[in-house]
């Protein structure tokens, strides 16, 4: 039997360091506590370059062989989501409507057990970089931090990340070369016309006929078809109209919607067609539209999602069955579009309680087989170290 990857005293270090993290979540942006508990816990493990602040809150630790090599990076979010958790768990967020439920406090918990690892395992050549992200939620943490002049040292020939996924059976493995999540945005639509008492509704202009016509038009593309290339969706997820009062006839409305499609390109065209239907309904009164949330598509590399198969393979891991790519969007796609990707997906039991739910909690049996897939595939691509747990 090979010995573990981990000791036992690590692993309960890194599953403390995860419940620490799940009591003390921070909102997309405002992460600095969330990275200096993160620095502060790898620094004994010697990394030979950190930089803080990384566009925005982020964190990049460097392993360097000192020898010419590729770059290799890992990535793990950092951000909590707005929501209050329900979990009733000792380790529970002790910060009012804001909650880790979508399992990033475990992801960073498995990158920081790579971070013990290496630590002991110098890659033969080249680099590996732990990237802890902010702001992965909003879509704009990958961008931020591409967009920090200080990343251009960083630039990775690889980037690899995870996330566990509620509904494929624990510790099992999804993933493909292509799609790995879908493209998405978010609109806010604003229309505006005139209040006039309820009483003479034609005195003013009403709102009313523009959202019944919006929200027909939409109807076609508000039932999931199936996923494929041509994968469209919106999701109406806020609409208002008017003030609580029964003495006016309203004047303004708002229209939040969510569009998803396979990729970037398709997710554009779909943009103008809807935009389209929304500027003919609203002819008449004024349309102010601003767009949120936007994450590119996860577009796997065949090489970098071979890398994750061999890793699999060489751990004995199996192969789960999940529909790719994934409908929701992982701003891991922003690094897609820079440089050889895989965003792999490490199943969190099917009886799990799904991501975003206030009963959602990441399972700490899922924190040493993912440190051993991430070295395995360092190990892979940067050559031989002697490493244990079947990494050689």
């Amino acid at each position: 039997m090979t010995p573990p990857l981990l000791s036992p005293s690590e692993l309960t270090a890194l599953t403390r360091l995860r419940y620490a993290l799940h009591a003390a979540p921070e909102i997309s942006g405002a992460e600095v506590a969330t990275a200096t508990h993160l620095r502060d816990f790898l620094a004994p493990t010697g990394p030979d370059r950190v930089v803080e602040g990384l566009g925005g809150a982020g964190l990049a630790l460097v392993f360097d062989s000192g020898k010419a090599g590729p770059r290799v990076m890992f990535r793990a979010e950092l951000d909590g989501l707005p929501i209050t958790e329900q979990t009733g768990l000792p380790y529970a967020s002790r910060r009012a409507g804001v909650a880790h439920l979508c399992g990033h406090d475990g992801h960073m918990a498995i990158l920081a057990g790579l971070g013990l690892w290496l630590s002991r395992n110098r890659p033969a050549r080249g680099q590996v970089i732990l990237l802890f992200q902010p702001a992965e939620e909003t879509g704009e943490g990958a961008r931020a931090v591409l967009a920090d002049p200080r990343f251009a040292q960083l630039r990775p020939d690889w980037a690899f990340a995870l996330h566990n996924m509620p509904g494929l059976a624990l510790g099992e493995v999804a993933v493909a070369a292509g799609g790995a999540s879908c493209a998405s945005c978010g609109l806010r639509l604003r229309v505006t016309g005139r209040e006039s008492h309820a009483a003479h509704p034609e005195a003013g202009q009403s709102p009313a006929p523009v959202l019944e016509a919006v929200l027909a038009g939409l109807s076609v593309y508000t039932l999931p078809p199936p996923m494929g290339r041509d994968f469209r969706l919106v999701t109406l997820c806020h609409l208002s109209m008017g003030q609580p009062a029964f003495g006016i006839a309203p004047g303004q409305a708002e229209i939040w919607l969510t569009l998803r499609a396979y990729d970037d390109q398709r997710l554009a065209a779909f943009e103008a067609e809807i935009m389209a239907l929304i500027t003919r309904a609203a002819q008449g009164l004024t349309l102010q539209v601003s767009r949120h949330d936007a994450f590119h598509a996860t577009i796997n590399a065949a090489a970098a999602a071979d890398q994750v198969v061999a890793a699999c393979a060489a751990l004995g891991v199996a192969r789960g069955a999940f529909e790719l790519p994934m409908r929701a969007s992982e701003d891991f796609g922003a690094f897609s579009a820079q440089t050889r990707t895989a965003l792999f997906f490490l199943g969190a039991g099917e009886r799990q309680p799904a991501l975003h739910r206030p009963d959602y909690d990441f399972p700490d049996a899922l924190i040493a087989p993912a440190v051993a897939l991430y070295a395995q595939i360092a190990t892979q691509i940067l050559g031989g170290v002697a490493g244990p747990g079947g990494v050689a």
